[in-house]
């Protein structure tokens, strides 16, 4: 059975009004999408909507949406704690909920029963199996992940993961989707444990620990060496195209003495448990491997979203 096409998709459900789930739902009003925004509490969704609306605050001060829209769009997010009202009129469905899988198991078996049997539905996890997930589901071919990154109104990636069932058109129709409410879609090819832009983050990060441990270089260092070349160049390239640029024989004889070397460690990184187990846990506890206490951190996320900001800006200029 096919899933909805691209063009009758006219209702957005969206699972979820915390951090991430506000700003898909968003996302999707802001492009005319009617929304459809479901939690467990009043709260829950009153605090959404916050979220929303300061998003959308924002969004006018950089020139993003102009001041006449944003009533526009908070009135096309209907918010409600009903699964029914939420989701039996919905074509395509985007859950961000609590990063467990019993539980989206729960919330999606339940869901399904108010789905037509074309809707889409997708999880923004960041790492579960899209198999695990839609096993027990009556159409698993119309499941598939939708994996946004935080923060997610401003970060344009969305990795496109179908499960071991899941439909050809499905991936098709999603990454169509994301792509029309302007996002940049990636599709795998298969699911693998942390998809893949986790695989290359935490690659990077058990490198980087293992020189910090090793008394290579600082966390500061690390992180400027990182920014101002490596960071640089993916950013315009990608790792793989840069490889190609500097010559394969050059990385194949660099990898032929350096691969010996790198962290290989696996299990829990030793580097991260001293951390934990010390209850330095970065931002939110005040302490990581930087001194957040005070206003630290908060001026460290203002400073990364205004420059995500330009940067969003910058891709909509070229998009026009």
């Amino acid at each position: 059975m096919s899933t909805v096409k691209m063009n009758d998709i006219k209702v957005i459900a969206n699972i979820g009004a915390g951090t991430m789930g506000h700003a898909t739902a968003m996302q999707f009003a802001m492009k005319g999408y009617q929304v459809n925004l479901l939690d467990m509490s009043q709260a829950a969704l009153k605090h959404g909507l916050e979220l929303i609306d300061h998003d959308l605050d924002t969004f006018e001060q950089n020139g993003i949406i102009k001041g006449n829209q944003k009533a526009d769009i908070l009135a096309r997010i209907v918010p409600t704690t009903d699964y029914s009202d939420a989701l039996t009129e919905a074509d395509f469905v985007i859950e961000s909920i609590v990063e467990d899988l019993k539980v989206k198991q729960t919330v999606w078996q339940k869901a399904e029963h108010y789905l037509s049997d074309q809707t889409i539905m997708a999880t923004n996890t960041s790492g579960l199996s899209p198999t695990a997930i839609q096993d027990g589901l009556k159409h698993p071919e119309n499941f598939v992940v939708a994996h946004f990154w935080n923060p997610a109104q401003l970060m344009p990636l969305v990795e496109v993961v179908p499960g071991e069932r899941t439909a050809e058109d499905t991936v098709k129709t999603t990454v169509s989707l994301m792509n029309h409410i302007g996002k940049h879609a990636v599709a795998l090819k298969k699911e693998a444990l942390g998809f893949v832009g986790n695989r290359l983050q935490l690659a990077v990060l058990r490198e980087a620990f293992k020189i910090i441990n090793d008394g290579i270089a600082s966390p500061a260092a690390v992180d400027d060496i990182v920014k101002y070349s490596l960071g640089r160049r993916w950013s315009l390239l990608g790792p793989i195209a840069s490889a190609d640029l500097g010559g394969l024989d050059v990385f194949k004889n660099i990898s032929t003495y350096l691969y010996d070397d790198l962290a290989n460690n696996t299990g829990t990184d030793p580097v991260l448990k001293k951390m934990v187990d010390q209850g330095d846990l970065g931002v939110k506890s005040g302490k990581g491997f930087y001194d957040w206490e005070g206003d630290n951190g908060k001026e460290a996320i203002l400073m990364r979203d205004i420059n995500l900001l330009k940067l969003l800006k910058n891709d909509e200029k070229h998009t026009e």
